[in-house]
């Protein structure tokens, strides 16, 4: 369809297209090798993108949030205003997202009218483990519960997930002149909704 009709796609995409064993920021160019199934249907998207389109902006993304819907951040204070003690995984380490930074970030690329097509990483910036973030959503929302760091080997899922999958954003600030925001600031404003509502 957006063949048929001249029309840009905004395709969003993850993290976990990669492997995730190198602990230095992941640049677009960086080889793709995903390590689950998830991650492994998305970079199959990104290639049907490709081969599709010649009009198209990728987004990669990571750990996405917001005060809608089912997401981390929403689980972390429900579990955390019913349970004394929780075990999270401290050495899986990427970038916390906040969904609105990253509308604004689509609707910056869309307003801008460039044509700098092509696939980019959108986080916000700094980096955490998944016991990082948690502990920032408790101290943020004064959330009052013990929090224990545990390794990914503790806390077995049926997918395997990359340990390290922060992205470089160098290439899309420069392309669109975009500032991101710091993930604990965002992080705040998103709490602060949440509070509201």
């Amino acid at each position: 369809m957006c063949k048929q009709y001249g029309s840009t796609l905004i395709h969003t995409s993850t993290d976990f297209v990669f492997k995730g064993d190198k602990p230095v920021p992941l640049t677009e160019d960086d080889i793709a090798e995903p390590i689950n199934v998830y991650g492994l249907t998305k970079l199959e998207g990104e290639k049907a993108v490709i081969e599709s389109l010649e009009k198209y902006y990728t987004l990669r993304t990571s750990w996405l949030y917001s005060e809608y819907g089912n997401n981390f951040v929403k689980t972390m204070l429900k579990l955390g205003a019913e349970r004394d003690e929780l075990k999270i995984v401290a050495d899986q380490v990427g970038t916390p997202t906040y969904a609105m930074d990253m509308a604004a970030c689509i609707l910056q690329i869309i307003f801008s009218n460039m044509t700098a097509y092509g696939t980019y990483h959108y986080s916000n910036e700094g980096v955490a483990s998944w016991y990082d973030f948690a502990k920032a959503i408790f101290d943020i929302s004064g959330t009052k519960v013990k929090t224990l760091p545990i390794k990914t080997s503790e806390y077995p899922t049926r997918a395997v997930r990359p340990a390290y999958s922060v992205m470089d954003k160098t290439k899309i600030k420069r392309a669109f002149n975009i500032e991101i925001p710091y993930w604990r600031d965002s992080l705040i404003t998103c709490i602060s909704k949440i509070n509201l509502s």
